[in-house]
């Protein structure tokens, strides 16, 4: 079976008797978070005690108590280190407080017991985390899979790969469009919704969210006004209500709005978002084109391209902790711009599609520090869109 590398980084923390932190696995539904768990712990021959929120009518704090109490029972038994693992954490009301007591509890009684929490939300689990949890914990995310992993766990072509996305349960049906769209929207897309989202968070428009995520793939790597989001969308309600649900659908791992690149933040984020999926196949899902359509259409498949570069990048950034933006002054536009304390870096993406020229040099005029990285084309230097999704790309932050 394949492991993600994220397997390994698992194993090496539950193989750390010096290191108390409670270890929490997030990510988007369905990016196997759980399978990695459990082939880490093939690997690191270790007493475990594992359970999920998901295997209980009404997962309850006293739930969580008596399953804490039974890693403990088995620690006192087997002596030694015992590993913990609570799987869809988020499920479970109140959890962080008592996460807080039972861990505080444990170390003041330096109980060897290493606790692993996992959650299909990230939102929720942050949330959680944020909250509550502070100096408690060490993240490891889970993100969409790259293109590189699905070539090698999947045999994905590159057009696979951008029809299909990076949602390894619906790999499965590569091939079958209706199954496969099928399992998106009712295994993902609308689980995602209703229990990551609704259920957790205040929505009094869930249909308006709905509307606003399938607007939004519609538009994914394409500027969009909230104000003509307004006139896209019946029953809007303001702007500042479709900015949150776009915060909401963002936390989720489903779709978020890119702000303008600009070394002063406040004006950043008074602009106009730029709509970029975290995956393809929440385009390819909810268009409802056929993928001979999509790819076949000049301007339909340069926005693919551009929003598997774009969701490429976002799953980098939260692993490298770098920025992504784009930028555009006037006429001159550049399709994404990467940055942290100590790089700049300018993309320009040739696609196929139709796009204004000159946007690169107007912005390496005005920031004449960055560095500038052209992804597809043939120009000189050039780095190929598939390339460029397997790593290879010059960036200053690795694969």
């Amino acid at each position: 079976m394949f492991k993600r590398e994220k397997v390994q980084t698992i194993v090496q923390r539950m193989l750390e008797d010096n290191n108390p932190l409670i270890q929490v696995v997030a990510g988007p539904r369905q990016t196997g978070k759980s399978t990695m768990i459990a082939q880490a712990l093939e690997v690191v021959d270790l007493p475990f005690h594992s359970v999920s929120a998901d295997d209980v009518l009404a997962p309850s704090l006293d739930w969580v108590s008596a399953e804490w109490q039974q890693a403990r029972n088995m620690q006192e038994q087997l002596g030694g280190l015992v590993i913990l693992v609570i799987d869809e954490i988020q499920k479970v009301k109140g959890w962080p407080n008592l996460v807080k007591g039972l861990w505080d509890a444990d170390r003041r009684t330096n109980t060897p017991l290493k606790v692993v929490l996992s959650g299909s939300s990230s939102m929720l689990i942050r949330k959680g985390l944020e909250d509550t949890l502070k100096g408690r914990f060490e993240l490891i995310r889970s993100t969409h899979w790259t293109f590189t992993e699905c070539r090698e766990a999947f045999d994905f072509s590159f057009e696979d790969f951008l029809f299909y996305g990076g949602f390894p349960g619906a790999a499965r049906f590569k091939g079958d469009e209706k199954r496969w769209r099928d399992y998106m929207r009712n295994s993902i897309i609308e689980p995602t919704i209703t229990n990551d989202v609704l259920e957790q968070e205040e929505v009094r428009k869930p249909a308006l969210m709905r509307a606003l995520l399938e607007l939004g793939t519609q538009f994914s790597a394409q500027e969009l006004s909230y104000v003509k989001m307004l006139g896209q969308l019946q029953d809007a309600g303001n702007t500042t209500t479709l900015a949150h649900y776009l915060d909401l659908l963002d936390k989720a791992g489903m779709l978020c709005g890119l702000e303008k690149y600009h070394p002063k933040e406040v004006r950043s984020r008074k602009s106009s978002p730029w709509f970029m999926v975290y995956d393809t196949s929440l385009m390819t899902s909810t268009s409802g084109r056929a993928r001979e359509l999509l790819l076949g259409d000049d301007e339909l498949r340069g926005h693919l391209m551009e929003s598997a570069v774009g969701a490429y990048l976002l799953g980098q950034s939260a692993e490298h902790g770098f920025s992504v933006q784009w930028w555009r002054e006037g006429t001159n536009e550049v399709d994404f711009v990467l940055s942290d304390k100590a790089h700049v870096v300018a993309i320009e993406v040739k696609s196929g599609r139709k796009k204004s020229q000159g946007g690169m040099a107007a912005f390496l005029k005005e920031y004449p520090k960055a560095q500038r990285v052209v992804v597809g084309g043939s120009a000189s230097g050039a780095i190929s869109i598939e390339s460029f999704l397997l790593g290879n790309n010059g960036l200053p932050w690795g694969e």
